[in-house]
Parts: C-alpha cells; structure tokens; sequence
C-alpha cells in the first residue's frame, strides 16, 4: 500500500524503485536475446551470401563435365572464404562459406578455421568455429550428430568426406562403432592407437586448445605426414551461454576430384 508524506503526496518506495529497476533489466535482456537471435542471423545471412557468392567467382566453373584442375593450396587473407561445408545430417539446404579467421568479424560471415590449424585435406587437423545462437548459428544443431555421419569439406579441386569418431565408448564398443565407417588401418589407429582418445563429441573449456592440434589432445604442434586427416567444429555451450565449448572430431574417409556439374554421392544419399 503506497503511502503519502504530509503535504499529500505519494512516497515511492523502496519495494516499488527495485520493481522497476527489475522490469527495466527484464526488458533489456529480451532486446538484447531478440538483437542475437534474430536480428544479427539476418546480418550474418547476408555476409554469409557475399562470402559464398565471392566464392563461387573465385572457383570460376568450368565446362560441363570438365574436371577441375587442382592448385596449390595456399593461406587465404583473414576473412576471406576459401572452402565450403556440408553436413547432410542437417539437410540438402545446409551449406556454409568457410573464411579465414577466429575473430568476431568473421565468424559474423560465417564458420571460421582457425589459422594455426591445417587446411582441408592436409594431414593434421582443419579446426572450424562456428556460433551455435544468433550470427547465423552455423553450428547449432552440432549436438545431433551421431557417430559415423558425414562432414564434407568442399574446395576448388575436391570433395573431402569425414566420418564423426565414436562417441564416449572405449575398448571393443569403439571398435565396432569406428569399423562401421573408417578403414581396417583408421580402426586401428582409433580404438587402440594414437587417436584413441579422440572423441567423436566432447566438451570441454574454453581453455582448451589442444582440441584444435594435429592430433587432438596430444602436445604436438607440427603436423607429420603419417597423421591421419580430421576436421574439428568447435561451439559454444550450453546452447545461450560460452561457459564450455562443444567439440565435434572427425576423420578423413575419402577424397575425390571435382567433375563440374556432379555431386559426390554422400551429399545425395544422406539427405
């Protein structure tokens, strides 16, 4: 009940001054979730058709049924796009411009490698960010993905296929899991070998950046020609919050040539 001082006025008070304070935080905390989640997917939508667009001019497109002749891989300039990903698991439509770069300019266009790691294909690790809410939220859905769908890195000159590690098993459960996609050699190297602890999704912190090494979780920055090839998408988590990060490793299973006007078989038979 308000109460009035001796003049008849009505005295505000404490309870009633927290109240609004409490409704003004309340209503700038939903503009702001509104600005991230909707707003800002509108921006990135949009720099994220400029990268893949500027993209498609660079690869240039060759006649029907000529095949691509591949280059020399060289270090695209920050921000520029250079490779395209797929995950069919999340449908037809789901396709994004890689750029070069970690910083918040470029992960607004899109998925971004981080420049220490190694490029798509080479033996090592080619490491990816991604923003899981808002800015395009490339990586959203990384938590549905199961063990062995695919992850296709599509450049100028190939198509390369990953395979998502087995996930939270060990000993014969992660044998079985890895020989239902990867070669004798690979289920080897994964249930018993140097990869073995490579989970196929984990979480972790923030901190953490031996995940993006050559061989994830292991010391060793320098990529040696007998490491097999993998591919990591690294998230924020929980889904609105950057307290950890989720990680997502795969592995290379195949490599092909791009032919104008064809489409790997993967990107066809698991939609």
């Amino acid at each position: 009940m308000s109460q009035r001082d001796p003049a008849g006025r009505r005295r505000i008070s404490v309870t009633q001054v927290l109240g609004e304070l409490l409704l003004t935080v309340g209503a700038v905390i939903l503009l702001f979730a509104f600005y991230e989640s909707y707003w800002t997917n509108i921006s990135s939508g949009r720099l994220q058709d400029e990268k893949s667009s500027a993209l498609e001019e660079k690869w240039g497109g060759g006649e029907e049924g000529e095949r691509v002749n591949p280059r020399q891989r060289l270090t695209p300039e920050l921000g520029e796009a250079f490779a395209r990903i797929h995950i069919p698991a999340f449908g037809s439509d789901f396709q994004f411009a890689v750029v070069e770069g970690t910083s918040d300019e470029d992960l607004l266009a899109g998925p971004g490698r981080y420049t220490e790691s190694q490029m798509p294909g080479q033996a090592g690790n080619f490491a990816v960010a991604g923003h899981r809410v808002g800015k395009g939220a490339p990586f959203n859905d990384l938590g549905n993905l199961q063990v062995c769908d695919a992850i296709v890195v599509e450049t100028q000159s190939e198509w390369i296929t990953y395979r998502v590690l087995p996930i939270d098993v060990e000993g014969d459960a992660r044998r079985a899991e890895a020989t239902g996609c990867l070669t004798p050699e690979q289920v080897e190297r994964v249930s018993g070998g140097e990869y073995a602890g490579v989970q196929g999704r984990t979480i972790t912190l923030p901190g953490d950046v031996e995940v993006i090494n050559p061989v994830p979780g292991e010391s060793a920055f320098a990529p040696t020609p007998e490491m097999e090839s993998l591919v990591t998408l690294t998230t924020c988590h929980p889904q609105f919050s950057n307290a950890e990060r989720m990680i997502v490793h795969a592995m290379e299973v195949e490599s092909t040539p791009k032919i104008a006007g064809e489409i790997p078989a993967v990107l066809l038979d698991e939609n």
